[in-house]
């Protein structure tokens, strides 16, 4: 003999399930997606590619964008960016900014972090605030990043491959090879 409230159970369990399947996906989801290159909360270990945790929401928001329109130059992160939508760019920017800074463990030059130290006090330390490890609204954080993903990040800005920032022009333009070189050494030897 059927029971007259079984129905009733029957359709709010798939009502339910339904309901549940259907939920959005969570910052941390949409964000497990970049582990693979970025690392288990943003923390890379891998040269080439940048750490995103403790990054500014806003750098992570306006860098994603780029990517997807093509502004912004890249041999994978393009092609993701556009399965992306900005409300997803906005809560894995939220994610990442919310994560603990990742310190790397790498080689760098000591004489070049020691000029590169001056050079970013007197030309970086508006913007890439606390050594690096800050960074003002749209700056990223450059502390600690890899030192060959700096290089090649230095490299498509000196070529116009990337699009530098007005304000990093003006401070960067005037700087030589050398300088350049010192200043990366600087940001990769922070911790």
């Amino acid at each position: 003999m059927k029971q007259p409230w079984s129905g009733a159970l029957v359709a709010g369990a798939l009502a339910f399930s339904a309901t549940a399947m259907a939920a959005p996906p969570t910052a941390a989801m949409l964000s497990n997606a970049c582990a693979g290159c970025h690392g288990t909360h943003g923390g890379s270990y891998g040269p080439s590619m940048p750490s995103l945790a403790s990054q500014s929401k806003t750098a992570i928001v306006e860098a994603m964008k780029k990517f997807k329109t093509g502004e912004r130059p890249s041999s994978i992160m393009g092609r993701l960016a556009k399965g992306y939508t900005d409300a997803d760019f906005e809560a894995m920017g939220e994610f990442f900014s919310k994560q603990k800074f990742h310190a790397t463990s790498q080689i760098t030059d000591v004489a070049k972090v020691k000029k590169g130290a001056d050079l970013q006090e007197a030309n970086c330390s508006r913007c890439h605030l606390d050594e690096g490890k800050d960074g003002k609204d749209d700056t990223p954080v450059m502390a600690s990043q890899w030192l060959p993903y700096l290089q090649m990040q230095m490299d498509l800005y000196q070529s116009g491959k990337r699009k530098m920032p007005e304000k990093m022009a003006e401070k960067v333009k005037p700087l030589s090879k050398e300088d350049l070189d010192a200043l990366i050494h600087f940001y990769a030897a922070q911790k």
